[in-house]
Formats: C-alpha cells, structure tokens, sequence
C-alpha cells in the first residue's frame, strides 16, 4: 500500500478513499435520487417504513462522491469492501437515517452488489437453485427454478439502472451495447451466457436474459442418479466417447444439451488435444490440453465479424484429436462434417431439433447455408457418414430435463439416411403433483456400433440391450 502523503486523511481510511469534490461520471443508480443533503425523511414510503431502495440511491451517490475510484484497481478487495462498508455506516450514522441492523445489513450488502457485482440480480446469481434470469424492463423480473418460472420482487429503481447494469456486463468483454447496435450476446466471467436488447428494438424497456453456468456442473453419474438417463445408456454413450464416435446432442432451447455435453467430454482422455469453437464460451471440459475459440462480432464500423464458420476451418489446422462445436447453426455445419468424415473423429456438437430425424433435417438446412449447391445425394451422404450417434434430450412440462432418445445412423437406404433407436424414454403419465411419469428402457436392438466399441476395450452385455421395465423417474438434467 502507498505511504500517505501530506494532505492524506487520518480518520483510519486507506488514502485511496481521499474525499473529493464530485465523481466524473456523475451517474447512480436509478438517476439523481435524492439531493446529497436530503433528510432521510424523504426516503420513506406511504406506509412509514423505509424505502430500501430509495436509501440504497442515496447513499450510492454519496459514496461515489467520496470514492477515489481510480485507486480501486489498486487495492486489495478485501480491503476495498471493508473500507466501504465502514463508509456506509459512517454516512448512515450522519444523516440519522433509522435503520434497524438488518437493514443495515441489508443495505450495505446492496451497496456492495451495485459496485462489484450486477446490483439488485447479485442475490439471484449466487442462488445456485436459479437456472435462468429473465428480466423483463427493470420492473418486472423472471427466475427459472426446478425447471418453472417463478416472478420475484425483485426490481430495478428505473431503466436508467438496468442500463447501467447491462453496459457493465458487455463492456467487460469488449462488446457494446446502444442505439447503433442495440440487441449483443456476451457472457459473465463464471461462463454464465448473457442476452440484451434494449429499445428501438425492445419497444417496453431493455430486456435482460442471463443463462447461469455454475461452477458445479452435473457430471454423468448425476444424471443417472438424477434419472436423467439409465446407467445401460450412460454405459453406451460413455463407450462412444471413448471409442471415438461422432455424436450430436439434439434439443429444444433449455433441455440440457450443453450440460450432458460437459458431461460427455469427461470421457475423452486427457492425452487428446482438444478444440473447441463456440458462440459463447460456456463448455469447461477438465482435460488439461484444451483450446478454446470463441467467436466475434461486428465492431463499430460493421466489420471484423468472425463467425463460427471460419473457426472450424482454423481449428483444423491446429492439429485436433477432437473438434468440439458448442451449437451448430448456420453454415459452419458443412465444414464440421467434413472434419468428421477427414480423420477428426470423435466430435461432439449440439443443435436445435426435436427430435432425431429433424436434426438431420436442420443439418441439411445448414448446409445449404453455405451455398456450395451440393446435390441432395451427396449431402445426405456427409451426413451418414459423419454422425454415428444422436442422442435426444428434452425439457418435459414438469420442467425435468431428460434423455428422450439415443439413436444410431446406420446408413442410407436410396436417398434416405436411416437410423435406429437404442434407447427411449416413453411417458406413462403425470402424477397428482403435476410430475411426469415414464420410464427409460431399450428397444432390444443390439446397436451395429457395438463392433467398434468392443474393439477398444469396451464390451457390455446383451442384457443392456433386452427390453425390460426400469423403475419410474422424474428426473432434471439443470
């Protein structure tokens, strides 16, 4: 820390924190607020009680008009928090503002979300039982828990405040959000994958929608245990990782491709090289020599774009045992397949569909994006041989997440890729408390991949494959 210098204050705080008149910026959360020598009087609402959020504005601005934020970098964080926290009293104790201690608390912690963290959603993203955070304008906020929407009471003073938050989460990354490019996807230092737009194009007030991606990601014996998938398919798929098949994990938006394809990637072994290439860095494979790509946008002058097409192309020349695509969605698809029918077998990828037929329809669709005008034939060709395995996930109207289908392509028969299920999850029912009743069992086909496998070590009986009940699951893949 800097010796202090003449001049320094000497009540105990860091000189960083010298006093000063006004901040540059001079904005706060939710505008103006009140005037730096209101009473707290007027922090109250009609029923008499205090008005966290109007105090919280307040006290805000006050801080940043004592705060050398310059120095913040420099400080140690702990240091940093204690100090303010130790402003905030102080501040609260010389306007006399009546505040209980767990308000207080409260207040301070609130205070703290605003500097260092994304303000009034802070609390919602160190939820670890919240999955998604839907904000709707900055009075209206969604959470996504166990699968169903949930409104909390959770606001935002004004959408001046929520601006502010989003600016903070795109500028960390280098990407800008405004009138000229008013729509940006962007992600949070812990992976979590970030959505704003904001008006002409949101007609009611910005829009913010948070995918949390936490540290703790399910592993396959969660999902099993979770009865998200069988211990048999969790065995089939783990030997088609293993024995290098190519695998493409198909869903709707939320059903879990992204977490079962976290999950599947630990069975690669950590001797490979491994490339990823993805929209937004969300994959944490824990092998120790892994590449990450992601892509980039536009800049200012509508240029410098670089799609994930051209990523999979420089991924190839950087000597990958393995090429894995977080999503596929355009014309990126055709060189994909190509690398998978070129010696980079045992890919993995995620898209849209729902169900196994229609991700081969989609991948067609993507092809064709590229424009090369490749005939019908020969693209479902690419296909055929590309992909070994399609496995089908899903989000049920319980809200559980779950593995609906593993299905093997076999081959073409005339101009039609034709492929079998392994195994399905087929819905009984629902119960009394809304949960959705099923099991998950194989349809008694031996899959023809089996002769690979078995060639690499892994074997699994003929019992794995026989038709027979399995025990009722209502399981989420989070």
């Amino acid at each position: 820390m800097a010796e202090r210098k003449a001049g320094d204050r000497t009540d105990g705080r860091d000189p960083g924190f010298r006093e000063r008149p006004g901040w540059g910026i001079g904005s706060t959360p939710g505008g103006e607020g009140p005037a730096a020598g209101s009473s707290s009087r007027h922090a109250t609402n009609g029923t008499g009680q205090t008005d966290l959020l109007t105090i919280k504005s307040h006290i805000h601005r006050r801080l940043l008009e004592r705060l050398n934020l310059s120095n913040l970098d420099r400080l140690d964080r702990d240091e940093v928090m204690e100090t303010i926290r130790s402003l905030v009293r102080e501040l609260l104790a010389a306007e006399a503002i009546p505040l209980n201690l767990e308000e207080r608390d409260e207040l301070i912690r609130q205070v703290l979300d605003e500097i260092f963290g994304l303000g009034p959603l802070q609390p919602l993203m160190d939820d670890p039982t919240i999955a998604d955070v839907l904000v709707n304008t900055s009075q209206m906020i969604y959470v996504e828990r166990n699968g169903r929407l949930e409104r909390t009471d959770v606001r935002f003073h004004d959408d001046r405040h929520l601006l502010q938050v989003i600016d903070r989460i795109v500028s960390s990354v280098g990407r800008r959000i405004d009138d000229a490019s008013p729509m940006v996807d962007a992600r949070l230092p812990d992976g979590s994958r970030v959505n704003a737009i904001i008006p002409p194009l949101a007609i009611d007030g910005p829009h913010l929608s948070i995918r949390k991606f936490n540290d703790d990601a399910l592993t396959a014996e969660d999902l099993v245990r979770t009865g998200s998938l069988s211990e048999p398919m969790l065995r089939l798929l783990e030997g088609v990782v293993r024995s290098r098949l190519n695998v493409l994990i198909s869903g709707g938006t939320g059903a879990g491709k992204t977490t079962l394809l976290n999950a599947l990637s630990a069975f690669i072994p950590p001797t490979e090289r491994i490339v990823t290439v993805e929209d937004s860095a969300e994959l944490r494979l824990r092998q120790p020599h892994v590449v990450r790509l992601e892509t980039r946008p536009a800049n200012v002058e509508g240029t410098g774009a670089i799609p994930q097409r051209l990523l999979v192309v420089n991924a190839l020349r950087m000597r990958p045992d393995r090429i894995i695509v977080g999503e596929v969605r355009s014309a990126e698809a055709v060189d994909m397949l190509q690398a998978m029918n070129t010696g980079h077998d045992g890919s993995l990828t995620t898209l849209h569909a729902n169900a196994p037929r229609d991700a081969l329809n989609r991948l067609e669709t993507m092809v064709a994006m590229a424009e090369l005008n490749l005939p019908e034939q020969a693209v479902r060709a690419q296909i055929a041989s590309a992909i070994d395995v399609i496995v089908q996930v899903s989000r049920l109207s319980d809200g559980s997440r779950r593995v609906m289908q593993i299905a093997e392509i076999v081959g073409m028969e005339g101009n039609v890729i034709t492929m079998q299920d392994i195994f399905r999850f087929e819905q009984t029912g629902i119960d009394q408390d809304g949960h959705v009743l099923g099991r998950l069992h194989p349809t008694g086909i031996r899959p023809r991949c089996m002769e690979r496998l078995e060639t690499h070590g892994f074997k699994m009986s003929a019992d794995a494959f026989a038709d027979v009940p399995s025990r009722m699951a209502t399981a989420r893949l989070a």
